[in-house]
């Protein structure tokens, strides 16, 4: 019955998490075995969670970084690293993808914000405007994989599980999808004999690689002087900072502080400087810094506007999830969560095959719901079928969240595709084209990650 209240809701064209509470209230009514305000306790308890403190917190990090004129140093620092190769900024726009992943923490920023610039960039050298809406379509799914990612903490807080462990596990993946998306990139420039966008340079590419090397030796210094040598923590990091402000100011670095984001994010939690919530808080604090005092791109004015626009997206995330709590209960308190899960197990009791059948559901999934409502109704659903068959939670929480990232790409719910569709002026139906080459990679890698969770489990196991 409740199932069915929520179908017909959703098909009435009511937004999900008014869908979910609203077929929970009925439900209950409908019943009269348990009183109604249950709803509203239910919905203030679920989002009374301390780890869900970092949703706001990440998201005006994000919003802080891309307005700060941020993203059009990731596009210079990623230009003169790999500018030079053929298709050049098909390239540009994957690696600008990994470093902007490291800040935002969600697709839609990644592309609405940083997109804009890499399809208008793309389409003045040339490159066929489809091809452009295609690699950033495909990029910005690293945005929730690549640390700090929003999809991560709301899992973690549904599944309780180590929101530390679920970041360290997106960096290898994340850097196996990249890698595959610039062998796709190679693959179309090697068929349409594309050239070079920049020349190459090697006093640009040495600078570059420059900022690489202090981005890795940076922080590999720091843990060398704390867990090696001894040093005091506190003291040793902050004197660690004011020489890298000191580099950058003699240097003139392009994308060196904004790189550090999620390395301090990183290195904070793994060492036990902070938890994932107050390194939400950091990373806030370090978008504010360079925004408003380093670069001095950001006026206060724009700084309340950014916060207003942090308030919106906070409040509809956490409907999402205060809804989707009241809906995961009445599923488990009906019996539904127990049926699924001994319907599954009857058929299978294989964690391969389950796996394959997981997949199939929330590539579906992901194409008619918002990701957070998505993690927030499957999760009770899943997770402990997954528990059941020795699956580990921390596996796959990535499998959950890139399968929901793919389907952002689709028709009739994906938000990335209408938001490139509007960026590129393109229709909907000529975009979901353009996608559909660049599936080939982002379905390749959910097949590695899926069934080699050494990929994804092996950094968690090094610190957790």
């Amino acid at each position: 019955m409740l199932k069915v209240i929520f179908l017909f809701l959703m098909a009435g064209g009511l937004p999900v998490a008014i869908a979910m509470a609203g077929s929970s209230l009925i439900y209950l009514l409908w019943m009269q075995t348990t009183p109604p305000f249950v709803v509203i306790h239910r919905m203030v308890s679920g989002i009374d969670s301390f780890p869900l403190l970092a949703v706001p917190f990440f998201i005006l990090a994000g919003n802080l970084m891309n307005n700060a004129g941020i993203t059009n140093r990731i596009y210079n620092f990623a230009l003169a690293l790999v500018g030079w190769l053929k298709g050049g900024l098909g390239h540009v726009n994957v690696l600008g993808s990994v470093v902007f992943a490291g800040m935002s923490g969600a697709a839609i920023a990644d592309a609405a914000g940083l997109g804009t610039i890499e399809i208008k960039a793309m389409k003045d050298h040339g490159y066929a405007t489809e091809f452009a809406v295609g690699v950033t379509a495909a990029s910005a799914t690293l945005g929730p994989i690549i640390p700090p990612s929003l999809p991560f903490v709301i899992y973690g807080m549904m599944a309780n599980v180590s929101v530390g462990a679920l970041f360290l596990a997106g960096i290898l993946p994340g850097a196996l999808m990249a890698i595959l998306m610039m062998l796709t990139v190679a693959y179309y420039a090697h068929k349409n004999h594309w050239g070079a966008d920049i020349k190459f340079e090697w006093a640009r590419v040495l600078k570059a690689l420059g900022e690489l090397a202090v981005v890795i030796g940076w922080p590999t210094a720091l843990w060398l002087l704390v867990d090696k040598a001894g040093l005091p923590a506190q003291p040793t990091v902050l004197t660690g900072l004011v020489l890298l402000f000191a580099a950058d100011k003699m240097f003139r670095f392009q994308a060196v502080l904004p790189i550090m984001t999620p390395v301090l994010l990183i290195g904070g939690m793994t060492t036990g400087l902070f938890t994932p919530t107050e390194g939400a808080i950091a990373a806030c604090l370090w978008a504010m810094v360079l925004g408003l005092a380093w670069y001095r791109t950001m006026s206060w004015t724009l700084f309340v506007k950014v916060c207003l626009d942090t308030v919106e997206t906070t409040a509809t995330v956490l409907f999402i999830v205060a809804a989707a709590s009241i809906f995961g209960w009445m599923l488990t308190a009906t019996g539904v969560t127990a049926a699924i899960s001994e319907w599954v197990l009857a058929f299978t009791q294989n964690p391969w095959v389950f796996l394959l059948l997981a997949n199939m559901l929330m590539l579906f999934v992901g194409c008619f719901l918002e990701p957070t409502a998505a993690i927030t109704i499957l999760v009770p659903i899943l997770v402990p079928i997954c528990q059941k068959l020795g699956i580990d939670l921390v596996h796959f929480g990535l499998v959950m969240v890139l399968n929901l990232m793919i389907g952002l790409l689709h028709p009739p719910m994906g938000m990335v595709l209408f938001v490139l569709a509007r960026v590129a002026k393109l229709s909907v139906e000529r975009t979901t084209i353009a996608i559909l080459p660049w599936l080939v990679p982002l379905l390749l890698s959910l097949g590695v990650i899926t069934y080699f969770p050494q990929l994804v489990l092996w950094l968690p196991k090094q610190f957790f």
